[in-house]
């Protein structure tokens, strides 16, 4: 498909127009069409339904074409733009002001969908010392829960509760927390806090859009143990598409002044902070590199007065909501491995102690082991699981879809009955004056396809399921002076008397054709531009 051209294409296919059709050029397509499809031009009752269904579908696409702004928003977000509610007018000429009204509304229609829901997070993590199993103690090292359920009151307040329980040891502690949130327009909020247990707080903070770029947040917290005061401030400026930037200073008990900085792109993503206090430093980074849509690896590392470790690792998504990682550390506090699985808003962190020594062997080989056994079990076991569970989906998506498929083929064939006397008129006088003539036309599954035309004689079910025959409409799109176009970038699919026979499979049209008593043949993809006669088609 050509970089120029919209991602929605559907209302231009059922004019046979092109995306860049001019105004007199959509007007002159929904005449012809209407033509065809206007219900007056029939008298049984059946065949007046099925023209006033598809005249309903052809004005519907001239009335969003013909309109400039209208056109625009279904050319950026398609039907879901046009029916969005967004406000047309002057204020949206451009094609970035409609896109960022656009995200506005899908924003704020978002925002109240989870406003309607609580929403649940929290983790548990799971200290385990190897030394000190081996040593004659109990394996687990600590262990920590925190909690949290946020969810809207209204439409500008929020309220999140949460709680923290940790044990290490012989000793635990625990704590709990409210926060009220408030949306004081639509650049600024503020939020209240309050915490009781072993950090007893009460606290404010305020963020403020100073710019279409920067953030400012001002926060105030007093501690009811001995009364200390630490004032906070932080500055984050977008600097660029892709990367932001941040400036924190904290003045209390432990003045603090940290910088960071992080990029996120498609494929990678980074961050890095320095940290200056009272009489220490610290630095840190990550880099995130996505290796295709369910794997991750990633390194990271501290330095600092009280730190110094480098980590190393990579997780996978093994379903829509669930995420595993695997990630190896090591440091001036020992060797550890840590295991952690994210599932919607909860998470289960599990850091193992391996060593509280560096040992050159050890450390390879703790590096090594999981690497290995990572590999082991994707050739031998997750990998032929997900096919195997990509086979059910797909087996599953094929009967769920049948249905819809049987509805759209239905949907062409009465389309084109009403295509099928112009297109015999067509063909009739094609063929008289030895012009184009198409003899045979097949849309749908790339596969499907080939082997139904490697074939020749009976086809499967299964096959003829995947494909349907577009013989018709193209000799009702053939012109007057013996030519057919269908436009590059057009999914044929929305062609009037096509459909798409196999949701989600790659599919092409494939057509045969004579043109001054020669045979031809082409085969096309769905976006593909079909231009004929062309004489290397010839067979």
């Amino acid at each position: 498909m050509m970089e120029n051209t919209p991602p929605y294409t559907e209302l231009y296919a059922l004019l046979h127009i092109s995306p860049e059709a001019s105004d007199e050029e959509i007007r002159k397509a929904y005449r012809q069409w209407a033509q065809i499809y206007h219900p007056d031009k029939y008298q049984s009752s059946e065949m007046k339904d099925i023209a006033t269904e598809n005249f309903q579908r052809i004005r519907h696409a001239y009335e969003i074409l013909c309109d400039e702004h209208k056109r625009q928003i279904y050319d950026i977000y398609g039907m879901e733009g046009v029916t969005s509610g967004l406000e047309l007018g002057p204020k949206l000429n451009k094609p970035e002001e409609i896109k960022e009204e656009f995200e506005r509304l899908k924003r704020r229609r978002e925002e109240e969908k989870a406003s309607a829901h609580v929403q649940p997070s929290g983790s548990i993590l799971v200290n385990l010392s190897l030394p000190q199993f081996l040593n004659g103690g109990g394996i687990l090292r600590g262990m920590g829960m925190a909690s949290e359920v946020q969810s809207r009151i209204s439409k500008r307040n929020t309220v999140a509760l949460g709680g923290n329980l940790a044990v290490s040891g012989n000793s635990g502690g625990g704590g709990a927390t409210a926060v009220l949130r408030h949306q004081a327009s639509s650049v600024a909020s503020i939020e209240f806090m309050a915490s009781a247990g072993l950090r007893s707080l009460l606290g404010i903070q305020t963020s403020r859009h100073v710019s279409l770029h920067s953030t400012a947040t001002s926060g105030i917290t007093v501690s009811l143990r001995d009364g200390s005061i630490n004032l906070s401030n932080t500055w984050t400026r977008q600097l660029s598409e892709t990367s932001t930037g941040n400036i924190q200073l904290i003045f209390g008990v432990e003045p603090t002044i940290a910088v960071g900085w992080q990029r996120k792109e498609e494929k990678n993503s980074a961050a890095g902070e320095l940290k200056f206090g009272t009489g220490s430093f610290g630095a840190s980074g990550h880099y995130t590199r996505h290796f295709s849509a369910k794997s991750h690896g990633r390194i990271a590392g501290r330095i600092g007065s009280t730190a110094l470790e480098f980590e190393v690792g990579g997780g996978r998504k093994i379903s829509d909501y669930s995420t595993v990682r695997m990630v190896y550390t090591i440091g001036i506090q020992g060797i550890f491995w840590r295991f952690e699985l994210h599932r919607g808003g909860q998470k289960l962190i599990v850091p193992v102690l391996l060593s509280r020594h560096l040992n050159l062997f050890f450390a390879t080989g703790a590096l090594m082991m999981p690497s290995s056994l990572y590999f082991f079990l994707k050739t031998l076991v997750v990998k032929p699981y997900y096919l195997r569970r990509e086979r059910r989906k797909a087996l599953e998506k094929c009967q769920s879809t049948s249905a819809q498929v049987k509805e759209a083929k239905v949907a062409a064939e009465k389309a084109q009955q009403l295509l099928q006397n112009v297109a015999i008129r067509k063909k009739n006088k094609q063929s008289e004056t030895g012009g184009l003539v198409i003899t045979k036309a097949i849309y749908g599954n790339l596969k499907a396809s080939k082997k139904r035309s490697e074939q020749g004689g009976e086809e499967d079910d299964e096959l003829v399921s995947q494909v349907i025959d577009v013989t018709l409409p193209l000799n009702f799109l053939v012109t007057d002076n013996g030519q057919l176009k269908l436009h590059e970038g057009i999914k044929k699919s929305g062609i009037m008397g096509f459909c798409d026979p196999c949701p989600g499979d790659p599919k092409q049209l494939r057509v045969e054709y004579t043109y001054k008593g020669d045979n031809y043949e082409v085969i096309v993809d769905d976006y593909g531009e079909l231009f004929i006669p062309q004489e290397h088609h010839m067979v």
